[in-house]
């Protein structure tokens, strides 16, 4: 029986689960969970909307992935991937436009999953992915320099891009708190201090304490700190359903659809990194196509219950690993605590200073940069890389995610086509006189009569015109092609043949192909161009085609 390809991996998992192994699923769990939620509060501010919204997508999405996903341990929730995309999306569309944006890009990931196209991910270059990454590091650090400075911007004043958050951050500079500072530098300094000395805590819940305790019971940090209840409303209890009342419209779905494809695409990539992290750390192999029909209902489920896009975090995934989280009950338990977490403990989330909130972002996009990873393609890669690297990385920054990963993707794929091309050559060969020549021996004897070009590499548009340099003599009554180093063709270098078939026809030259390898014989095959030129033009090998060209 054919195994079904979108089978999650909980199913599989369940076969073989024992006892032992569901509690050391729930203690990960557990400890993902409270590594998860200072993260998803963080993430949600960053994002532009409400704390709580974080949580959401922890709980809905986390669970939804767990549950229908391809990989043992892959957690799910917000990211800082999707901060800047969200934020923009919110300040432009508002919460509705945020929605449909998530729910198109869910359908998008599931069909791509159904349809099977997971193994398209590998598609888009590392260049790519690692000069957006960066550039989303770059914004998240930007735009908290406000709350970490304890900055207040005039009325009106709501920076979206990059830039204009630098701007308003110099003009805002006379309202800096030196008491947010205070608060910003000691979480700061427990996130980079204290993981040396004790990593079975999460730093950012100690630091969130921390934080929270010198607001309260230090009078000198009373003005001058804002938290996140001073500016957010805390909900408690069961998130309500997020599309009531809600109208869809032609207009609103034409709006939101360059960015829900970028929330697919980046859904996708994301998810599916994690998942080979994560393989690798469990010495599992995941569905990649069940991943992403996973994510896609996650996502969806998420913004149905006021959550926002999620996809793998690779963090959480890899302390789920490091813990003895094995099957997919580590995420879903995880799931379950946040909630218990939402219904219970959700108000004390209040207490959290901006400032520190600030200082985790700072740390999140600090480890999601991957410095060290940008500076060593700038100094090993091919130059062609590195500028498809920094300009999107700069249009990242400068502009938003959506245009940085059309640009990016448009460059890579001219400047590879550009370099194919250099790839493929058409070549004539040399004729020498063999009494001459004390190599002679090693070569073809070819009739005077008869030209050879030897053609190499792709045969595709970037290319086919140099199939058009061949250069016809006047005694010539022969042209051989020899085509073994081609292994692909394309409609355009299809169409160059057939004219420069036309041209041998006008000045009665007959046209010989040696080696014509699989692909590109059925395309000759489909364009009738074999059935033009003659199934006895068409040569094996080059010995076979001289011996041919010889008695024409």
């Amino acid at each position: 029986m054919k195994k079904f390809y979108l089978k999650p991996k909980f199913f599989s998992t369940m076969k073989n689960y024992s006892k032992e192994q569901a509690i050391k699923d729930i203690v990960a769990g557990v400890i993902v969970a409270i590594i998860a939620l200072p993260l998803s509060i963080a993430l949600a501010v960053a994002s532009g909307v409400e704390p709580a919204c974080g949580v959401y997508t922890a709980i809905f999405a986390g669970f939804m992935v767990s549950f229908l996903g391809g990989s043992r341990v892959q957690i799910a929730g917000p990211t800082a991937a999707f901060a800047t995309v969200v934020a923009g999306i919110v300040a432009t569309q508002g919460m509705e436009g945020l929605i449909i944006a998530t729910i198109l890009a869910g359908i998008f990931l599931i069909l791509m999953g159904v349809f099977k196209l997971g193994s398209l991910i590998k598609f888009i270059p590392y260049t790519i992915t690692t000069g957006f990454t960066a550039g989303i590091a770059v914004t998240i650090f930007i735009g908290q320099i406000k709350d970490f400075l304890g900055l207040q911007y005039a009325d009106g004043v709501k920076p979206i891009e990059a830039i204009e958050k630098i701007e308003a951050n110099i003009h805002a500079i006379g309202t800096f708190s030196w008491q947010a500072l205070l608060v910003g530098a000691v979480s700061l300094a427990i996130l980079i201090i204290y993981p040396k000395f004790e990593k079975k805590i999460p730093p950012s819940l100690i630091a969130v304490i921390v934080g929270a305790l010198m607001v309260k019971f230090i009078p000198s940090l009373d003005n001058g700190v804002f938290t996140i209840g001073e500016l957010y409303t805390i909900p408690s209890g069961f998130p309500k359903f997020a599309l009531s009342g809600m109208e869809f419209s032609f207009a609103k779905v034409s709006a939101v659809l360059p960015d829900a494809f970028t929330i697919a695409i980046l859904a996708a990539i994301e998810s599916l990194l994690s998942c080979v992290v994560a393989d690798s750390m469990v010495n599992s192999r995941h569905n990649s196509n069940a991943e992403l029909v996973a994510q896609g209902v996650g996502n969806i489920a998420s913004v149905l219950f006021g959550g926002i896009p999620a996809t793998g975090a690779i963090a959480r995934t890899a302390a789920n690993a490091k813990n003895g989280g094995r099957t997919p009950v580590a995420g879903m338990v995880h799931a379950v605590v946040l909630l218990l977490v939402l219904l219970f403990l959700m108000p004390l989330a209040g207490l959290i200073p901006m400032p520190t909130i600030a200082a985790i972002l700072f740390m999140v996009a600090y480890n999601m940069s991957e410095w060290k990873k940008f500076v060593h393609i700038v100094k090993t890669a091919p130059k062609n890389d590195i500028i498809v690297m920094v300009i999107t990385f700069g249009l990242t920054v400068i502009f938003d995610l959506v245009i940085a990963i059309e640009v990016g993707m448009l460059l890579a794929a001219m400047l590879f086509m550009k370099r194919m091309s250099e790839e493929t050559a058409v070549t004539g060969w040399k004729y020498v006189d063999s009494e001459n020549d004390t190599d002679s021996l090693d070569l073809k004897a070819v009739p005077k009569n008869v030209r050879v070009y030897e053609i190499s590499g792709p045969l595709f548009f970037g290319a086919a015109d140099k199939i058009l340099d061949i250069q016809l003599k006047e005694y010539t009554n022969c042209l051989v092609l020899r085509m073994r180093g081609v292994n692909a063709i394309d409609a355009t270098a299809m169409h160059s043949l057939e004219t420069l078939y036309k041209k041998c026809q006008s000045k009665g030259i007959a046209l010989i192909l040696s080696h014509v390898n699989e692909q590109p014989l059925n395309a000759m095959k489909k364009a009738g161009f074999y059935d033009k030129v003659g199934s006895d033009n068409f040569c094996a090998h080059i010995d076979e085609a001289l011996a041919c060209a010889a008695n024409k």
